[in-house]
């Protein structure tokens, strides 16, 4: 039986595109922005570093852009110490969403970075599956990194997955089969996308109420919206484009009843979604349905994850790694 309540908050805000040095300043800057409000717990949108590559869906095939975009991705945990500082200083849990790129290399994954409240970092998940044109940019992440945490002197156990990778039933099934309490669905605006704009909230909400009930948890989503910076960026560096507009984003805290607790929040201004997490509510929704007890049925439906080492840094990468102070 879980008694905490925690103060948690989704970001709602736009990163300093393509400027993976700003980008993680201002990380830090809302991780001491949410410690002023006593927030415990606080999670960042999809790629929030160093932004979300858009140019996959406005131009042409172009590896010369996914060099540039190469070079302002993040080196765990090389490129984090800011951060980690950050979460140390405000004893707050930070899940971060990063374009990764492998340490001594050149392939980037779409990644979360779960950082503890004395700066460890627990680990981090790798996308299984980029979505469309994200394989231009990223490579496919290993149920390896299919993996919850429990952050240092609490009960809860969080994890993370990143846009339509929520569409992968196995992918959040492993998850729930872990015990999962909280769990943080890290978005970038999509619906300022051509051909999205009356779907894609519609569909970010769907995804986060199905997790919310159907594993029992309370629910983070913390998205981007597109501002100018990136608007700028594509147009100076790769022409002009309309596939993209300016705006956007679907943030919120859901309860496991698919209540909200905060949100949803979708305007063009950055924001701390906040709401209270009363873990001791779970004790009457998995009364009802609890998806690792209950209403598991292991005699009847099996779930297997393949978790073998694939890349060749994933020990490195998953945890705990502790924050240097030097």
């Amino acid at each position: 039986m879980l008694r905490e309540k925690i103060k948690a908050a989704a970001v709602h805000a736009a990163p300093v595109y393509m400027n993976k040095v700003d980008s993680l300043h201002k990380v830090a800057s809302l991780i001491s922005q949410a410690a002023s409000e006593s927030i415990a717990l606080l999670a960042f949108p999809e790629v929030f570093v160093p932004g979300f590559p858009y140019f996959t869906n406005c131009y042409p095939p172009n590896a010369a852009t996914v060099a540039l975009y190469a070079e302002q991705s993040v080196v765990v945990p090389e490129d984090l110490g800011e951060v980690q500082a950050a979460c140390a200083t405000h004893k707050i849990v930070a899940v971060l969403g990063i374009s990764e790129r492998m340490r001594g290399g050149y392939t980037l994954f779409n990644s979360i970075v779960t950082i503890d409240a004395d700066g460890t970092i627990l680990g981090v998940h790798r996308k299984v599956q980029p979505t469309w044109a994200e394989r231009l940019v990223w490579g496919q992440g290993s149920g390896y990194t299919l993996r919850t945490y429990k952050p240092k002197d609490t009960g809860y156990r969080i994890g993370g997955l990143a846009c339509w990778e929520h569409t992968i039933n196995g992918a959040r099934q492993a998850l729930i089969d872990q015990g999962q309490h909280i769990h943080v669905g890290c978005w970038p605006a999509l619906d300022i996308l051509e051909g999205f704009e009356d779907v894609a909230c519609a569909q970010i909400e769907a995804l986060m109420k199905t997790h919310a009930l159907t594993a029992q948890v309370f629910v983070l989503c913390p998205s981007s919206y597109v501002d100018d910076t990136c608007l700028q960026w594509m147009e100076k560096n790769l022409g002009t484009q309309d596939k993209v507009k300016a705006g956007g984003g679907w943030t919120a805290i859901i309860h496991p009843f698919c209540s909200f607790i905060a949100g949803p929040y979708q305007t063009s201004q950055d924001k701390l979604v906040v709401g209270e997490i009363d873990l001791a509510q779970l004790d009457l929704v998995k009364a009802y349905v609890d998806g690792v007890g209950h209403y598991k049925r292991p005699e009847v439906f099996k779930s297997e994850v393949d978790t073998t080492q694939r890349w060749i840094d994933e020990p490195d990468i998953v945890g705990p790694i502790p924050w240097n102070k030097s």
